[in-house]
């Protein structure tokens, strides 16, 4: 929504993402994200998820809302400065005949402190990696990431799915190590360059494609030394593929 243009109040918004993003009686959406004035970037985005709440980023969001403002002639720049509540992303247009046919997003570095994720480690560290966690009847081994919004990246054998995807990903979602919630991902490793990713979002639930889960994914797996670091992995979504590229200090997306 290009709230330049129709200034919904703050005391609204909220109820509004609510209220769209119904599956059954509305538009259905995950989430909804507004268009707003920055003083510190050429643009703002601001995104709500489908339960009201106001997320940090959203990877994939931002990827969409950097097509609209330049398509719909907000920011006419094929390179955008956007302001989240993460901070500035930088966004790369590749533009064919006045149409975004790719975006680029430079996600900046990860964050891996656990005070700032944030997670509770039972480790010495202060990161908290391939750490344990029960959840019913399993034991997962996962990874916390946060590219603005936290992730716990858990690596499989064999895909989830729906049913244990909900079932694992809500209880891991709420589980008490994280105490704004988390995101949850697992991944099965295909190649040192190929993935295969599925998300239960925090507030959200399973979603077809996550671009901060992919970018957490991809750290996770270089971290632990099963992805390759400084080389585009693709990452394969149930709503698509993303390649994502992480340097050891900052992550591009695309």
């Amino acid at each position: 929504i290009n709230d330049i243009k129709w200034n919904i109040p703050e005391n609204k918004k909220s109820k509004l993402a609510k209220t769209l993003c119904e599956i059954h009686f509305s538009i259905g959406a995950d989430g909804l994200i507004f268009v707003g004035d920055s003083k510190q970037a050429d643009i703002k985005m601001r995104i709500f998820n489908n339960d009201g709440s106001e997320a940090e980023m959203c990877g994939n969001g931002i990827r969409c809302f950097s097509k609209y403002v330049y398509e719909k002639n907000i920011v006419k720049k094929e390179e955008i400065s956007i302001e989240t509540l993460k901070g500035v992303m930088g966004a790369k247009l590749v533009i064919d005949e006045e149409f975004v046919r790719r975006v680029q997003i430079d996600m900046g570095p990860p964050i891996l402190n656990c005070e700032e994720i944030p997670v509770t480690s039972e480790g010495i560290s202060n990161k908290c990696v391939n750490e344990t966690i029960v959840v019913l009847d399993k034991i997962f081994n996962f990874t916390a990431v946060s590219m603005g919004n936290p992730h716990a990246v858990i690596f499989v054998k064999e895909q989830l799915n729906d049913d244990e995807l909900n079932m694992y990903g809500s209880n891991i979602e709420d589980n008490e190590r994280f105490p704004n919630k988390t995101n949850v991902e697992f991944v099965k490793i295909i190649t040192e360059e190929e993935c295969i990713l599925r998300v239960f979002e925090r507030s959200v639930g399973i979603t077809k494609s996550c671009g901060t889960g992919a970018c957490a994914s991809v750290v996770a797996g270089t971290i632990l030394g099963i992805l390759k670091k400084k080389t585009p992995i693709t990452v394969h979504n149930d709503g698509g593929d993303l390649r994502i590229t992480y340097s050891g200090k900052t992550v591009l997306m695309e």
